[in-house]
């Protein structure tokens, strides 16, 4: 009875840690936070760290802060690699989303990669109670973007989905509330951005910062020709002179660019269908492969793997937001929660 009417009260959050953005939806709401997973630390005479800002405007300063002030991604690869700086984040975040609107602490569900290790598990509910959470449920991101793209994952049916995250790209083959066949590769929306950023420095010798790079994938970027010619002027700073410079760059060197970092994602396409049960690879055949993440807003990246695979290739609605759409509905099926959340 207790526990009940704690939970009355209480803002139960469903949250997407990505390596690149940290997404919260809450109970009876929709998603209330959308920010970059960037933290701006500080450090004072005595070495102490301090964290100056998170989210937007931490991502601000990447590149720009002075002596003293580092902007920092504590995600790597989709996993914890600075666990004060991801839990002085999450306690900020959980705040600002639960405002004055319970009693208690929240019930937290939150996505975590595919095939994650128990110590990465560990390390995320830690990170989440320290927090502030009440009580943490840790849901594999395929599962949780395959049920915001409204799959059908309780049928005895096989289901695709690719979720082409920051920090990884994670296929996934679900049928009956489980996970069947999985396959994950670290090769997301970062690696892009340094594909770009290596691709510059080498042809023009013009270094680039992150966010411009990013700028130029999201403008530029695509998997495959798309019979149009576009071009933007980019700005950095000149290997050799060590002077600013500028260069023009074209939509067909971008994707030259990203020719490699694009390829590994289809390859991991493949290899999860050769894997594939033969009764579920029939059902594909005829529901096709669904894709999630930021990086399926990369152009034509549903038309390549159409061309690879042979089969229809669609990307959800609203895709960066897939994944902690599909936990936020978690929140309002204790029984399917109960099926999917990891042990």
């Amino acid at each position: 009875m207790f526990r009940w009417f704690r939970g009355l009260f209480s803002n139960d959050l469903a949250i997407d840690l990505g390596t690149s953005n940290t997404r919260i939806f809450a109970k009876g709401q929709s998603i209330i936070t959308n920010e970059p997973t960037v933290v701006a630390v500080s450090r004072d005479h005595t070495g102490a760290r301090k964290v100056s800002a998170v989210g937007r405007a931490a991502k601000e300063m990447v590149g720009r802060t002075p002596t003293g002030i580092e902007a920092i991604r504590p995600m790597r690869n989709g996993v914890i690699a600075d666990f004060e700086s991801v839990s002085a984040m999450l306690r900020f975040f959980i705040k600002s989303a639960s405002g004055n609107r319970g009693f208690s602490a929240p019930r937290i569900i939150i996505c975590v990669p595919g095939g994650v290790t128990e110590v990465e598990k560990r390390a995320v509910r830690e990170a989440v109670s320290t927090a502030g959470a009440r009580e943490v449920f840790l849901i594999e991101e395929p599962m949780a973007a395959a049920i915001g793209a409204n799959l059908p994952i309780t049928e005895p049916s096989g289901n695709m989905i690719v979720d082409v995250g920051g920090g990884r790209t994670e296929v996934a083959v679900i049928s009956l509330s489980g996970t069947v066949f999985s396959n994950s590769v670290r090769v997301g929306g970062e690696k892009m951005d340094e594909a770009i950023i290596q691709y510059v420095k080498r042809r023009y010798s013009l270094l680039l910062g992150e966010q411009t790079a990013e700028e130029v994938k999201k403008r530029l970027g695509s998997a495959s020709p798309s019979g149009q010619l576009e071009e933007m002027e980019i700005k950095g700073r000149d290997v050799v002179g060590g002077v600013p410079k500028s260069v023009v760059l074209n939509s067909d060197e971008v994707r030259e660019a990203l020719a490699e970092t694009v390829s590994l994602i289809v390859e991991a396409v493949r290899f999860s269908l050769e894997r594939t049960p033969p009764e579920l690879a029939a059902d594909i055949v005829d529901r096709g492969i669904v894709l999630a993440g930021g990086g399926a807003l990369l152009k034509n990246l549903d038309v390549l793997l159409r061309e690879e695979t042979g089969l229809p290739v669609m990307v959800c609605d609203d895709p960066m937001c897939a994944a902690v759409r599909g936990s936020g509905l978690a929140l309002d099926k204790l029984d399917l929660l109960e099926e999917i959340a990891v042990a």
